[in-house]
């Protein structure tokens, strides 16, 4: 009896470690993809197709973006054209002027022919980063202006190279080259102004995006009205160009962008 006792647990120890083998092989076959489904979950939701290719929430995002950085940077650039006597810093205001006036038709254009609606106002944070420049004082202001921009286009940078990445949309993917370049150009002018605070941008980096996420769907046969175009007001004397070729010029002679009424009269 003992030994029929003996050979039993053996054969529940063999038994035991046979199933412990086999539970991973027999669980991980039907779920071998969950990990590529997940990743590629936040590109198939409320995806639409469209005649340039599939359309995404994170597509959908990058327009949105870029219109919302015309509606703050490009009034932030004229007031600093207005309040700052350092040449540096009224370049760096001449290629934010110029370079979101150019995107922001870009922006609209894909708003248009994508059907995917965008703001005419900035949002609340940028618009509190427009107060903290209107309210910094005259010893204060260049230091101000060029941290908060430059920390706004660092933020913006990684979504921009994500969509340009994944995108399968050919009218999004040329958004986001076009985007790439200007805020580079605009990186790489405001760091030449001396004002930046290398530590504090460090810091803030893992900070809260400025735009919003998750845009909806457009609505099929629903073209959005055509959204105004962000302009200076007054006729600011400027001489860049929309974007750069190498850190440092401006000239790449990138096609003029189309006007936005045209496009939404040929749909």
């Amino acid at each position: 009896m003992p030994r029929m006792n003996g050979t039993f647990l053996v054969g529940l120890a063999i038994a035991g470690t046979v199933g412990a083998l086999a539970y991973p092989v027999f669980y991980s076959y039907p779920h071998r993809n969950d990990a590529a489904a997940a990743a590629a979950a936040p590109l198939a939701g409320d995806t639409v197709n469209t005649q340039w290719g599939p359309l995404t929430p994170l597509d959908r995002e990058l327009i949105v973006r870029v219109r919302l950085a015309g509606l703050w940077e490009l009034p932030a650039g004229q007031q600093a054209m207005q309040k700052s006597s350092n040449p540096a810093v009224r370049e760096a205001a001449q290629h934010l002027i110029t370079g979101h006036n150019d995107l922001d038709k870009r922006a609209r254009n894909a708003s248009q022919q994508l059907g995917v609606p965008i703001p005419n106002q900035p949002n609340a944070q940028q618009q509190g980063f427009l107060d903290q420049m209107t309210a910094a004082s005259a010893a204060d202001y260049d230091k101000v202006w060029a941290n908060l921009l430059r920390q706004a286009h660092g933020n913006i940078l990684p979504v921009v190279a994500t969509v340009r990445n994944q995108t399968r949309n050919t009218l999004v993917r040329q958004l986001a080259s076009d985007t790439n370049q200007t805020v580079l150009d605009h990186i790489t002018i405001l760091e030449k102004t001396g004002q930046i605070d290398f530590q504090k941008i460090a810091e803030n980096a893992a900070g809260p995006s400025a735009s919003p996420t998750g845009p909806p769907p457009p609505s099929p046969g629903v073209v959005p009205p055509v959204a105004p175009a962000v302009e200076p007001t007054g006729d600011p004397v400027v001489s860049s160009k929309p974007s750069p070729t190498t850190p440092g010029t401006i000239n790449t002679n990138r096609p003029e962008a189309p006007d936005p009424n045209a496009v939404a009269q040929a749909q």
